[in-house]
């Protein structure tokens, strides 16, 4: 595969939507895109980037004896915050 194709295309211009200034540069970067209202995906870039952000955590976490959990995205009334 060409490295051009690779990469997402970038935009000049701010996205209508984005508010937030690390909104519009995620956008513009093209490290995410929007699917929907409210609904991003990652890029490869992105997802490369989310990949080491999780690797250094777990380094970090395993040098002080911490261990991990994978939580799913519904949970039960009784895990909420008080």
């Amino acid at each position: 595969m060409r490295t051009t194709r690779l990469f997402p295309p970038t935009l000049r211009d701010d996205p209508s939507g984005a508010e937030a200034v690390s909104h519009r540069l995620l956008l513009r970067a093209g490290f995410i895109t929007q699917v929907s209202s409210g609904v991003y995906a990652l890029q490869y870039m992105g997802l490369r980037v989310l990949e080491k952000v999780r690797c250094i955590v777990r380094e970090e976490m395993d040098e002080i004896g911490c261990l991990e959990i994978d939580m799913p995205i519904l949970q039960p009334q009784e895990f909420q915050a008080r």
